[in-house]
This record gives C-alpha cells, sequence and structure tokens, in this order.
C-alpha cells in the first residue's frame, strides 16, 4: 500500500522580502511537494544599485528581440517573480515541472484565500534591510516603459 501524502498549502507573503532568498525557500519548499502562494509579489526587492539592475534586465529584454526562439522576459510583477522561482527550481527535469506547477504567484492579496491555507512567517535574513535596492513593482513599471 502507497501511503498518500499530505500536500499542505502555503500561502508566503513577499513583502519586504529578497527575491533571491525568497525564491530559493520557495523552491524548495515545491520540491518537497507543497503548494505555495506568493502574494503581495509586487513588494519585494532586488537588493542592489537600482541603475544597475534595471540595465541588467533591459538588456535582457533586447536580447530576446529580432528571434522568435527567446530568452522572453516578463514584464509583470508576477511574471518576474515566478521566473526567479523557475531558475531555483530545476523546471527541466519532470519533477522540477510538476513542482513549478504547484506554485502561484499574486501581485497583492487574491479575493479568496482558501481557508486550509497556512500562512507562513519568513526567517528575519529575508528582511534584512538594505539601503539600495529597487522593489519588483517598481522594476516592472520601468521594464513597461515608465518614467524613473
Amino acid at each position: 500500500m502507497e501511503k498518500e501524502k499530505k500536500h499542505k498549502l502555503l500561502v508566503v507573503d513577499a513583502t519586504g522580502c529578497r527575491l533571491g532568498r525568497l525564491a530559493s525557500w520557495v523552491a524548495k519548499q515545491a520540491r518537497k511537494g507543497n503548494q505555495l502562494w506568493v502574494i503581495n509579489c509586487k513588494d519585494a526587492i532586488i537588493v542592489g544599485n537600482p541603475k544597475q539592475i534595471l540595465d541588467k534586465y533591459m538588456q535582457r529584454l533586447r536580447r530576446g528581440r529580432g528571434s522568435q526562439k527567446g530568452p522572453y522576459l516578463s514584464r509583470t510583477v508576477e511574471g518576474l517573480v515566478k521566473r526567479a522561482i523557475r531558475g531555483m527550481i530545476g523546471w527541466k527535469k519532470a519533477s522540477g515541472k510538476e513542482a513549478f506547477k504547484r506554485v502561484k504567484c499574486f501581485e497583492s492579496i487574491p479575493e479568496e484565500i482558501p481557508t486550509n491555507a497556512k500562512k507562513v512567517d519568513l526567517p528575519k535574513e529575508f528582511k534584512k534591510e538594505a539601503l539600495k535596492f529597487i522593489s519588483i513593482a517598481k522594476l516592472s513599471s520601468l521594464l513597461r516603459g515608465g518614467k524613473q
């Protein structure tokens, strides 16, 4: 007889979290078999010089143009966070693809959060203060053609 795994639904608030640390933690939990909802993605941050970060993303955007094969870079808040998680999860393998399907990202708090969801408090290291950073919302706005 096979044991049935109990998959937990975890709700993670990305407010003030560093994107890399958040993405690696979410990827690890998804690999364990948990379903994850990442809320408030617009408030996650990327630490570093904002101008250099924007230049790096703009360079990636330009590289994808003119070719139908990509690479393509999403300009939405959810797409940027989901792409970071995908990079940490090992999505080319079958187990990684299955794990990636269990991750959902939301720009803000969705209307209905399931009652069986467990809200997760992330460690303090994920939310350490930084002097130079750019929020995902601002990066997304600038990638869509907004003003600096």
